[in-house]
């Protein structure tokens, strides 16, 4: 491992005595312990673990949303909460984005909106640019660390991200939220909700965020709308949702080659530039999401309670590409004849079309008598989509306007579980959790392999168990949980004989905890052991396309350490490290080898599972100078992450340590309520660093050449807002 710089050493070695926030909401007095946790939304609460459940989680309130929540993408509102790694595609936060939690990606991350799933049914990956400034009605979040309790929608194999929007603001109000920086970065928010009137209450959220990106060309022009009305009694309550999204993002999801990089051309954009002369105009990624969510809530009594839920989300958009030199067979069109001589080829501009809907229901049963909390739960989700191709334009004329491709999928989900935890004395509780989940999955065939289709159905069993321990201001924790996952929707592309197998995920966590007036620390040990996980290897497919494939043994070892300390009045300390290890312990690579044909295959016995830093940090300290004011320094630091799971230095991600300034100031009075001024300094001393990228190698001309390319994030930048309350 290479040696880390005495200034990093010195910076984490504080995490053993300074913290990030604590692990749980800090109680008012008066209120319930955990009040995180009780004060959320039943349908909520029946997906989020509560302060003894035996998991490794952290909780982010309202507050803290609204302080960081200036217009960059939801990932990088968590770039604190530890063992976390964000990338953004356009290198300013907006626009794609990406999010990491102990090396695994969106498409491991389970992610729920109130309760409801959020994963894309096929890719499984999380496209949080499909609700742009959904945090400014979000009103917490929790993220849970490993397997998790149960939730509804795709397996967590690295954590769970749940929102909330459905907590009650019991006064009226009204708001406006604007942001100005760099790059010509724009957000405007408009709120008001009506307070609670006579058991009613309703809200509206408008909100348009516009910026031209780091990269050349990477702008994005995002509009949101958030609708909510509701009707509470002491026992019943009714509410409906409806929140829309519609993203307008030039393609920024090619990298930038390492030759580039080496160039100093940090912001070159290959998107587009197929077309002769200056790059394809609208070489866009064009997709509207809308959610419309119905919940229905009642407590018969004081031990029981019921809600369920009902849920469509509608998507529709595309993605265009100007194509050159392409072959009119290629998309089912006949070649013209206009000049006597048929033309097989032309430049064209093609859509890439993705029309879907999902939809289907939620529910839970709560009860809670004396020592015993329990919850039957589950979800049954159907997924339709439609994939489709269009040819809209070509140089040499369209001889045929019909799809290239139109191909159904079909995806059934059904879960259902009991958990339960019982406090056996006052020290002790006991946690367990049991799922039952079924998947059904059919698609008619591919893009590229139309005549390739798929029935596959799975049955999967996960078991959760643990046992807490809470005594004065100590508490402990451990727990052993298992995980079952489907395969993506590209895995399937592999062919007939070669179709991929399920993951599945044995996790054991322990963990420890210290809370006080003044300083707050935790420390949580992991073992994760993956088996038949999928990872690209360079292997291809029927159809000549690098498919992953299941690899039969990897792990994910590590401890997360967390602490806050409240130095004096106007100083408090932050950190968590995140320390590890993450191996695939028998590694096969396919390289392909134009010299002889074929592929060549290169066997490793240990190696770094890919995008998996072996330390991740965060530290935070602020500062409040005078009442209403706040300055704090935020830092990151991520090890070394290889772009494949060969740990080669040649295919590797640098370590970087970036900080973050932010300063705030509220003005208080009656009429507004409060107008605050926030500044924020992204990436204060300008360091270049890269936290994505990927890679490919091939043999030509005797020699192995390996291709890298990278997504940058920008250097120093700023944004500025101006919130003001009524």
């Amino acid at each position: 491992m290479k040696r880390y710089s005495m200034s990093v050493l010195l910076l984490f070695a504080a995490t053993l005595s300074f913290a990030q926030q604590p692990e749980h909401g800090k109680e008012k007095p008066g209120q319930p312990e955990d009040s995180f946790y009780l004060l959320t939304p039943v349908e909520v609460r029946a997906v989020r673990a509560n302060d003894n459940a035996p998991f490794s989680k952290t909780n982010i309130g309202k507050k803290e949303i609204i302080k960081n929540n200036l217009g960059a993408d939801l990932p990088f509102l968590l770039n604190q909460v530890p063992s976390v790694v964000v990338n953004s595609d356009a290198g300013n936060g907006v626009g794609y984005t990406g999010i990491r939690i102990r090396g695994s990606d969106a498409t491991r991350i389970n992610v729920t909106l109130n309760g409801i799933p959020y994963n894309d049914a096929e890719s499984q990956g999380t496209f949080f640019v499909d609700l742009p400034d959904f945090a400014s009605s979000a009103g917490s979040i929790q993220v849970q660390r490993g397997v998790g309790t149960s939730s509804n929608g795709a397996g967590a194999f690295g954590a769970s991200i749940n929102l909330s929007t459905n907590e009650v603001n019991k006064d009226a109000y009204a708001e406006l939220n604007n942001s100005f920086g760099s790059f010509n970065t724009w957000k405007n928010t408009f709120k008001a909700g009506s307070g609670l009137k006579n058991g009613f209450t309703s809200e509206v959220r408008l909100s348009n965020i516009t910026s031209d990106g780091f990269i050349d060309r990477a702008r994005s022009e995002l509009r949101s709308f958030y609708f909510t009305t509701a009707y509470i009694s002491p026992k019943t309550s009714v509410r409906a949702n409806v929140f829309s999204g519609k993203e307008k993002t030039y393609q920024a999801w090619y990298g930038i080659s390492q030759a580039d990089m080496n160039n100093g051309n940090r912001t070159v954009n290959y998107a587009g530039t197929e077309k002769p002369g200056e790059p394809y105009a609208n070489e866009t990624d064009n997709y509207t999401q809308t959610h419309y969510q119905l919940f229905f809530s009642h407590n018969p009594g004081k031990r029981i309670s019921f809600n369920t839920a009902l849920f469509l989300t509608k998507g529709k958009g595309y993605y265009e590409q100007y194509k050159a030199d392409e072959e009119y067979a290629s998309y089912g069109m006949p070649d013209p004849l206009t000049t006597g001589t048929p033309i097989t080829r032309s430049d064209m501009v093609r859509q890439l079309w993705l029309d879907n809907d999902f939809y289907g229901s939620i529910f839970s049963f709560q009860y809670k008598h004396k020592r015993t909390q329990a919850t039957l739960g589950g979800a049954w989700t159907q997924y339709d989509g439609l994939h489709f191709g269009k040819v809209i334009w070509a140089a040499e004329g369209l001889t045929t306007l019909k799809n290239w491709y139109d191909l159904d999928a079909l995806k059934t989900d059904f879960n259902v579980y009991y958990k339960q935890q019982t406090q056996i004395n006052d020290n002790w509780s006991l946690f367990y959790d049991l799922q039952y989940r079924h998947v059904n999955y059919q698609t008619e065939g591919f893009r590229n392999n139309p005549s390739l289709g798929v029935k596959a159905a799975y049955n999967f069993f996960n078991p959760k168990a643990g046992i807490s321990y809470k005594k004065n201001n100590w508490k402990s924790y451990f727990s052993f949980s298992m995980a079952a996952k489907e395969p993506n929707r590209d895995d399937f592309e592999a062919g007939k004989n070669n179709l991929p197998r399920p993951e599945r995920l044995y996790d054991l966590e322990a963990g420890i905890e210290r809370s006080g007036k003044k300083v707050n620390w935790g420390a949580t040990l992991y073992y994760m052991h993956y088996k038949d996980q999928l990872v690209l290897t360079g292997k291809i497919n029927d159809v000549g396309a690098y498919t992953r494939t299941n690899i039969p043994k990897s792990y994910r070892a590590g401890a997360e350490l967390t602490a806050q300390a409240k130095l004096n009045t106007w100083m408090t300390i932050a950190a968590n490290l995140a320390l590890s290890q993450n191996k695939v312990i028998d590694f096969t690579e396919y390289i392909d080898d134009y010299d002889n044909g074929g592929q060549k295959v290169n066997s490793y016995s240990k190696t770094d599972i890919a995008f998996s830093p072996n330390l991740v940090g965060g530290a935070t300290a602020t500062f409040t100078p005078v009442k209403n004011a706040e300055i704090s320094l935020l830092n990151k630091y991520v090890g070394r992450q290889y772009l494949d799971n060969t740990a080669d230095d040649s295919r590797m991600l640098a370590a970087f340590f970036v900080q973050d300034l932010q300063a705030s100031y509220t003005f208080k009075g009656k009429i507004p309520r409060e107008v605050s001024i926030i500044a924020r300094m992204n990436n204060t001393w300008n360091k270049r660093y890269e936290p994505n990228g990927y890679t490919y190698s091939y043999i030509a001309g005797g020699a192995t050449v390996t291709e890298n390319f990278y997504f940058p994030m920008a250097g120093r930048n700023f944004m500025l807002a101006l919130n003001i309350r009524f």
